[in-house]
């Protein structure tokens, strides 16, 4: 009996746990955390078999050490590995409580995976479609990872039209979602057993629509929601195309979420439905609960480019936050600084205009130039500037006439270096030196009606001696006679007088100076007749023709 006590008593102090279940894992730097679950509530020891998953046939690596424990988890840290190692691990643990506690059975083979150090490098591609935005994920595999979770911000604050809008965990590299026109982010994470990666996070912004208009139906913000219609309120801030403060309001949203907003503050206004299990934007606007007048004047307002009839003005809009309402347009207004009759003429501008062309202004005039914002309340302070249009500039007469001179001056010595060029490569052509001729003006009219009459005359020449006259001498002398006719008309003229005074003296002469005149006849016919050989072989230029004329030898 007394061995039966005693092996009944040193059961009792002898303790063996189970093999260690649900083996937790994380990195923490180069340091492995791992986690089992706890047979008793105070610490136990633990060895730890650890080896490269890369290297199964080598040899076991032994630590022990003593766990830190919780209420349901002991705890132990291995120290100085290779984060970005595999590695394999198994356990064991014992009571450091009982008097004779025993090492429970090894627990199977862990992986404990490499630390996924970089987030997934992923690509987005958004097609606008009828409302709602098509957005298609990809993204490259990582090493180590095993699964990879999504999520978004309009999933997470309720605006969700099924029940799982993504898995939680998936194996692909790919996928699709459906958003709506207001700005959603979008998160992917790579896991595996050991933790996860850094977050890939995707910023959809809103759709930037043009021109937006007031809100002119909000009865959403007032009334209890429908079910799967959703409204967002993005208060907008200058500067940033990104919201700071998001109200998501649903079906479920009391009255108080619904009325906490503020006055004065522009609000981007997004109602959504669920159609087909897609969220649609039905409705998209610009809100303001309360509205006032601008407090500020439009930022930066200067003038450029003035010319003498015009002037460029520009500014800078009025931050949101100083608009306190809808901004419908800008004011611009303009009057003389000449007189206090002037009448002021005011423009109306668009409210997304920057930039404005002054125009129709008087030369060399003060105008004072005003600016404000309006909303539907009422204008806001104005900005101000004042401007002198430049006057007309006389022409300067001096300079005006110098410029002449000197185009007169390069003018000439350009025509006289012309002509200096010209003279050299074209010489100028003679021309025939031919004297004027003096039409013979008659004093009465019978003699200008008195026609030319041609008399036949012969003229005999007397031969000392009885000497006959050769008959060449004769043709000569009708020859001589005949060209004498074409001469000049004033010495046929002359010649003609002279002959008729000629022939009347030699009527008048007496019958016993008969010899005598024969006698000086035919000394006088000898002259002549050497005279008309003479003529004859001259070259007579009569009227531009050149006559050569060939005598014959007597």
């Amino acid at each position: 009996m007394r061995d039966v006590k005693l092996c009944l008593t040193f059961l009792r102090k002898t303790i063996k746990y189970e093999a260690p279940k649900h083996i937790s894992m994380s990195w923490l730097k180069n340091n492995l955390s791992l986690s089992w679950t706890a047979s008793e509530k105070h610490p136990a020891a633990a060895e730890i078999r650890l080896r490269r998953d890369a290297h199964r046939t080598d040899s076991w690596k032994h630590i022990t050490k003593h766990t830190t424990s919780d209420t349901s988890m002991h705890h132990v840290l291995v120290e100085n590995l290779l984060k970005d190692t595999v590695y394999q691990v198994k356990i064991r643990h014992r009571s450091t409580k009982a008097l004779n506690p025993l090492w429970s059975d090894w627990s199977p083979v862990v992986i404990v995976p490499a630390e996924l150090e970089q987030k997934p490098e992923v690509t987005m591609n958004i097609t606008l479609s009828n409302g709602t935005r098509k957005v298609a994920l990809t993204w490259k595999k990582m090493p180590h990872a095993a699964t990879y979770s999504l999520n978004d911000t309009q999933s997470s604050n309720g605006c969700n039209c099924t029940k799982n809008r993504y898995r939680n965990n998936t194996t692909e590299t790919t996928y699709t979602a459906f958003v709506s026109y207001s700005a959603v982010k979008i998160s992917v994470i790579g896991r595996n057993a050991a933790g996860s990666s850094p977050p890939a996070i995707l910023q959809v912004p809103a759709v930037q629509a043009a021109g937006l208009r007031i809100c002119d139906n909000t009865s959403d913000l007032r009334e209890r929601l429908k079910k799967k219609t959703y409204v967002e309120l993005y208060e907008l801030q200058d500067g940033d195309s990104r919201p700071e403060n998001v109200m998501h309001l649903t079906a479920k949203s009391t009255k108080k979420e619904r009325m906490d907003m503020k006055d004065y503050v522009r609000y981007l206004y997004f109602k959504h439905k669920c159609v087909g299990r897609k969220l649609q934007t039905v409705t998209m606007c610009i809100y303001y609960q309360k509205e006032d007048a601008p407090q500020r004047e439009p930022q930066n307002f200067t003038a450029f480019s003035e010319t003498h009839t015009s002037t460029n003005l520009s500014w800078k809009a009025i931050p949101s936050a100083d608009q306190r309402g809808f901004l419908t347009h800008y004011s611009l207004c303009s009057v003389k600084d000449s007189s206090q009759d002037e009448r002021k003429e005011c423009h109306k501008i668009s409210a997304s205009v920057m930039k404005y062309r002054l125009g129709n202004l008087t030369q060399g005039t003060k105008y004072h130039v005003s600016l404000v914002g309006v909303t539907r309340v009422g204008e806001g302070p104005e900005a101000t500037l004042t401007i002198n249009t430049p006057p007309e500039k006389p022409v300067n007469v001096l300079w005006s006439l110098c410029l002449l001179i000197l185009f007169f001056l390069l003018t000439t010595l350009c025509t006289c270096i012309l002509k200096r060029i010209k003279e050299n490569i074209f010489p100028a052509v003679p021309t025939p030196v031919i004297p004027d001729c003096i039409p013979f003006q008659p004093e009465s009219q019978d003699f200008l009606e008195r026609k030319e009459e041609v008399d036949e005359m012969t003229l005999l020449q007397l031969h000392p001696e009885g000497k006959s006259v050769p008959e060449d001498a004769e043709e000569s002398a009708v020859l001589a006679g005949e060209w004498e006719e074409d001469t000049d008309e004033d010495e046929d003229n002359k010649r003609w007088d002279s002959r008729m005074s000629g022939e009347s003296s030699d009527e008048g002469l007496s019958p016993g100076s008969t010899g005598e005149a024969l006698r000086s006849s035919r000394e006088g016919e000898i002259t002549d007749v050497e005279q008309l050989d003479n003529e004859i072989a001259m070259l007579i230029y009569k009227k531009g023709l050149v006559f050569h004329v060939k005598r014959d030898s007597l």
